[in-house]
């Protein structure tokens, strides 16, 4: 695990996570931001090649914008409420190694 801290744009996360050769991209959005940040940094991770990087995240973002987020790319989306070892066992479950040979 990676931490990068707060307030990265969507390239300096695409950056650190392709330095750091991660399987997966997880994103903490308590802005409201969500349909535009999630997005971003996806579109960021394609542009430097990366598009087998999984993004997923959570915060405070309501249900209706759950299917649009899926159709940007977003792998999964947690809702406050969501436990630690829920995230940890769909990341378990669901985040694969990108050069697993």
């Amino acid at each position: 695990m990676i931490y990068t801290g707060l307030h990265q744009t969507p390239e300096m996360i695409a950056a650190a996570a392709v330095q750091e050769d991660v399987d997966a991209v997880g994103l903490s959005i308590m802005s409201g931001a969500h349909n535009t940040l999630f997005p971003a940094v996806i579109t960021a991770l394609r542009g430097r090649g990366a598009d087998d990087i999984q993004v997923f995240g959570g915060g405070i973002i309501p249900d209706e914008d759950f299917e649009r987020l899926a159709k940007a790319g977003v792998s999964k989306v947690f809702t406050p409420g969501a436990t630690l070892s829920e995230i940890v066992a769909w990341v378990h479950d669901s985040v694969k190694p990108r050069n697993a040979a």
